[in-house]
């Protein structure tokens, strides 16, 4: 078996109106509804959002908000992300560090979803 690349993933949240805003409005995601289901679409994935734990099965044995650690690679500066976020009146959990990801040194900012995920916003460094 060779896995490639993540499809997608479902998010949990109590608070979906703030949530499809986080994620639409400051991160930038499109958002489709389909047959009453949201999802988040960006690059090549997608983020499946349930509004109650299980919604749909199969699903994780223990569903639940705020959970969630996730990195987000985008394609500015991270400098730019940061000054994004100011202008968005968002107070990131961090300000700009180091990092190693999955394909070598990053930059990446660190900020809270409204359910309580802690979503890293990374720039890979050139070499």
């Amino acid at each position: 078996m060779n896995i490639s690349l993540l499809d997608h993933f479902v998010l949990t949240t109590e608070h979906p109106k703030e949530c499809l805003r986080f994620y639409t409005e400051i991160l930038g995601m499109e958002l489709r509804q389909e047959n009453g289901r949201y999802a988040f679409f960006f690059g090549a994935s997608k983020i499946n959002i349930h509004l109650r734990p299980a919604e749909f099965l199969p699903a994780a044995a223990h569903p639940c908000t705020g959970a969630l650690d996730l990195c987000f690679v985008v394609d500015e500066p991270i400098e730019v992300i940061m000054q994004e976020l100011h202008a968005k009146e968002i107070i990131p959990e961090t300000g700009i560090v180091e990092r190693h990801g999955a394909r070598g040194s990053m930059r990446s900012i660190y900020l809270r979803a409204p359910d309580g995920n802690l979503v890293e916003l990374c720039s890979y460094t050139e070499k």
